[in-house]
């Protein structure tokens, strides 16, 4: 079975079209990769971006919070570090309710 990260990835691949880490797996680097998704969206298609957020239940005050507290050079990354932990929550839920919760 495949780690929380992993899986993580794999789910977040889904939502922005990302393309397979190539390499070993590793966190930090899947994070660059969705932090470089997010900011073409936060440039050039806002709107995809809300749907994904909202797709993902991304909560309202969170996104809100990050669009006016961070810095604009660091929006990209406090987005994807958001939709990283809100996908990990989600497979953790998983895992608990399908009784695999403590394989990782």
């Amino acid at each position: 079975m495949s780690t929380l990260a992993e899986e993580t990835f794999a789910l977040v691949t889904q939502e922005l079209a990302l393309p397979e880490l190539r390499e070993e797996f590793d966190e930090q680097k899947a994070v660059a990769l969705i932090t470089q998704a997010l900011r073409q969206l936060l440039d050039k298609n806002l709107e995809r971006l809300l749907q994904i957020c909202y797709r993902i239940d991304l909560s309202e005050n969170t996104l809100k919070r990050i669009l006016s507290e961070s810095p604009p050079e660091q929006l990209a990354s406090d987005l994807a570090q958001a939709f990283w932990e809100r996908q990990k929550q989600k497979i953790v839920l998983r895992r608990r309710y399908s009784g695999t919760e403590g394989s990782e």
